[in-house]
């Protein structure tokens, strides 16, 4: 098998939760993901949610941290970019999340966190695409 790729036919992240319901809730609700399909057996949950082309399986088991976990309880943020980050940051608020926007040298970001205290992030795009063509 030398010289062959892994030929991977799909990527995907798995989440695991503690409030899995809210999880789940927020991620189709907030970031509008669409439930690919749920799966549930002796005690175990999963709800598979559509990623822009990859997955997002949300999981029971997790470790819940309501005031939102640091980097060393965490290192992984999800970081979606947006077309406008002034109409996230009112989609959020919309949905009641408390956020603000930051503005960095490289770009502007909005920095919140989900129901079980995973880091999320949005970023404007059009920063990133500038730093991709530099």
């Amino acid at each position: 098998m030398k010289g062959k790729s892994l030929q991977i036919a799909r990527a995907g992240i798995i989440l695991n939760t503690e409030n899995f319901d809210a999880c789940v809730s927020f991620y189709k609700q907030v970031l509008g993901l669409k439930l690919l399909f749920e799966e549930q057996s002796e005690g175990f949950r999963l709800a598979c949610l559509d990623c822009l082309g990859t997955y997002l399986m949300i999981e029971t088991g997790g470790v819940s941290v309501p005031s939102g976990k640091t980097v060393s309880q965490n290192s992984t943020k999800f970081r979606f970019n947006v077309k406008s980050i002034e109409n996230t940051l009112n989609h959020l608020k919309s949905k009641n999340i408390d956020a603000q926007i930051t503005n960095n040298s490289w770009g502007q970001c909005i920095n919140i966190f989900d129901p079980d205290g995973n880091r999320v992030a949005f970023r404007d795009e059009s920063t990133f695409v500038s730093q991709i063509q530099n």
